[in-house]
């Protein structure tokens, strides 16, 4: 039911995306460029702004504070918290890109005070949101050298069979597989995907490598329990659990529809191509202005997938420069894309596309 780390994974640096090579120009050409010279194409805006890291960090940093602060008013009636509770979901959602980005090296990089600092922050931010960073990152990691192949893809991901795989699944593995693509697993994933998956059943498979989940369950309920005795357990529901109930939940949903959409194509493991996977079977999703801040940019998949070392704010240039990546498929947060995300169950080789389970 979750999407944690299984066994020993491969470090991303031996994905295909960090092989090293010179950059070449981005300029459009006729035939579009895949393989190692799209990637190489992608350097360049992999290239981190001190600056910008710095300003992103602390006016992220400070929004989420302050709506947690309001989220917690001591004075304030519950359901006059309830805005600043969303507002802190929202401001959360964003904290998390930015630790996605410094587990993937594409923020704070160096030895300077100002980016040990910024990994620091970052990392005690993983533990507030139930997500040890050894555990994201050895997931993560693994997911990106194998998304989309058929077989193997469901570390750090949600899993997928085909309809002749999901034939000969036992019931209890039919049952399973259709719990964790329920859209119940999605909407409480801070039980499901975090609490558990992240947490406990990494903890309970390796208590001493994964001992940062043992420090983040303790924080957990520690931040639980001090802001009840201090401002009433209101406080601790809009102001602790509300918001990371409400973050976790739309993090596992922006994650689903990801690499759950009506045009992805998904690959045999033998015929894989990384640069294929990452610009047909990773989307854009469709937001405004507004949203595209709150989620980091995480809705250019597409791109991230092609050089998960590009700071998210570089994705929308390198989108709007590189030819190849400007037809992604596309989804949204639009009420029926949710609704026909959710109904692709099982992906059909034969059809080339995803399909519910009257398939099977």
């Amino acid at each position: 039911m979750s999407i944690a780390a299984e066994a020993s994974v491969v470090p991303f640096e031996n994905a295909p995306v960090e092989s090293a090579a010179a950059a070449p120009s981005s300029a459009p050409s006729s035939t579009p460029r895949e393989g190692k010279v799209l990637i190489d194409a992608s350097r360049p805006y992999a290239a981190e702004s001190p600056a910008r890291t710095v300003w992103s960090v602390v006016s992220t940093y400070t929004a989420w504070v302050l709506a947690l602060a309001a989220a917690m008013a001591l004075h304030a009636p519950w359901w006059q918290r309830l805005p600043f509770m969303v507002l802190a979901s929202l401001v959360s959602v964003r904290v998390f890109i930015l630790f996605h980005d410094v587990m993937h090296n594409a923020l704070c990089r160096g030895p300077a005070l100002w980016a040990r600092a910024c990994r620091a922050l970052i990392w005690t931010f993983g533990l507030w949101i139930l997500t040890p960073p050894r555990v994201w990152k050895e997931s993560h990691n693994y997911h990106h050298a194998n998304t989309a192949k058929i077989v193997g893809s469901h570390i750090g991901s949600f899993m997928m069979l085909t309809p002749a795989m999901y034939r000969k699944a036992t019931p209890a593995q039919q049952r399973m597989y259709r719990i964790i693509r329920s859209p119940l697993n999605v909407l409480f994933g801070y039980f499901t995907v975090f609490l558990w998956g992240m947490c406990l059943r990494s903890l309970l498979k390796s208590p001493t490598k994964y001992w940062e989940c043992a420090l983040t369950l303790v924080l957990h309920v520690a931040q639980i329990v001090v802001v009840s005795k201090l401002f009433g357990f209101g406080a601790a529901l809009t102001g602790v659990v509300g918001p990371i109930a409400i973050a976790t939940g739309m993090g596992a949903y922006l994650f689903y529809a990801q690499h759950n959409f009506p045009d992805i194509f998904v690959q045999p493991r033998e015929s894989w191509s990384y640069t294929r996977a990452a610009t047909e079977s990773s989307s854009f999703m469709e937001m405004s202005p507004l949203m595209h801040w709150f989620t980091g940019n995480i809705g250019y998949h597409h791109v991230h997938h092609l050089n998960s070392q590009i700071p998210f704010y570089n994705l929308p240039t390198a989108m709007a420069e590189l030819p190849e990546l400007q037809h992604p498929g596309r989804t949204s947060l639009r009420p029926r894309d949710i609704a026909a995300a959710f109904r692709l169950k099982l992906w059909d080789p034969d059809q080339g596309r995803m399909v519910g389970y009257d398939a099977a």
